[in-house]
């Protein structure tokens, strides 16, 4: 190697060093400090004492985590819906369908709206006297407290789940579409395929990986990321009804401050999202080597 390769390779080293002290102190430092805190009981942050895996032990004995863990199941119910709607208007804006253009735009508005704006928005809107009861009372239908129920309230997370997420996979599958052959579908409608049995029998196998990589996506995010719609829109309750794992490792830390459980339930939160991550990446593999 020369001397102009070396110092070459210096100064990339000096250059990427600021980059690397900053990952080490907003990320690995608390990925470390989070490991630690999961094997020991604090209550205050500054004495530690070593319980091994008594935190996991407690946590798995713990009926309400389980509880828990049955919502983010439960919400799972949104992602067949997300891949549903998605795909259906995916498919009327690239057969270009009456305003298409219009519409291509304005489903897309929802995932670039803030969680948070989006929690005050439906929190406003299912209020005990919010427009929904309203339309619902020129019905004659008395007002229902959606968000003090928990049937209703899990209905209400579903609703915003769908409706915040369709715009994003819509613009997945409509790239995904693009890219098949044209000429597939004009034989299929010279054929007599009417919409649907283009739908089914071109569009949905030959997408059949993208719509693999968006369910994985959208487990991901259920399991993962409903903590600031959870917290805005009903505060993990009435109870335990609408608390996700996410909203629970808040609460056991800085509700119950008991640290060491809330840092080992988001290490098993970690495990589960890298168990995701992993069958995230073999299908993108998979699809490649296909």
């Amino acid at each position: 190697m020369s001397i102009l390769a070396k110092a070459e390779q210096r100064f990339a080293y000096i250059a990427i060093l600021p980059a690397i002290l900053m990952i080490g102190g907003l990320l690995m430092y608390p990925i470390g400090y989070a490991i630690f805190i999961a094997f020991h009981r604090t209550n205050n942050g500054l004495n530690f004492r070593w319980v091994g895996l008594e935190n996991f032990t407690r946590l798995l004995n713990d009926p309400t985590l389980w509880r828990v863990f049955g919502n983010n199941f439960l919400f799972l119910v949104s992602v067949p819906l997300v891949l549903l709607s998605s795909l259906v208007c995916a498919a009327l804006i690239y057969e270009e369908a009456w305003g298409w253009r219009f519409f291509r735009v304005v489903f897309f508005i929802p995932s670039v709206i803030s969680t948070v704006v989006i929690g005050t928005l439906f929190r406003q809107f299912f209020d005990y006297d919010g427009p929904v009861n309203q339309i619902l009372a020129s019905f004659g239908v008395a007002p229902i407290d959606w968000l003090a129920r928990g049937s209703s309230s899990g209905f209400v997370i579903i609703l915003v789940l769908v409706w915040s997420g369709f715009g994003y996979g819509t613009l997945i599958l409509l790239s995904a579409m693009t890219s098949i052959d044209p000429t597939m579908f004009e034989s299929a409608r010279l054929d007599g395929a009417n919409w649907w049995h283009r739908i089914r029998y071109i569009t949905i196998p030959l997408i059949a990986k993208v719509l693999a990589f968006l369910t994985i996506i959208n487990v991901i995010y259920t399991f993962l990321s409903l903590f600031g719609l959870i917290f805005v829109l009903t505060n993990g309750g009435p109870g335990y009804e609408t608390t996700t794992l996410d909203y629970f490792v808040f609460l056991k830390a800085f509700s119950g401050f008991d640290f060491g459980q809330g840092a080992a339930l988001a290490l098993m939160l970690a495990v589960i999202t890298l168990s995701l991550t992993a069958i995230q990446l073999w299908v993108a593999r998979f699809g490649q080597e296909d």
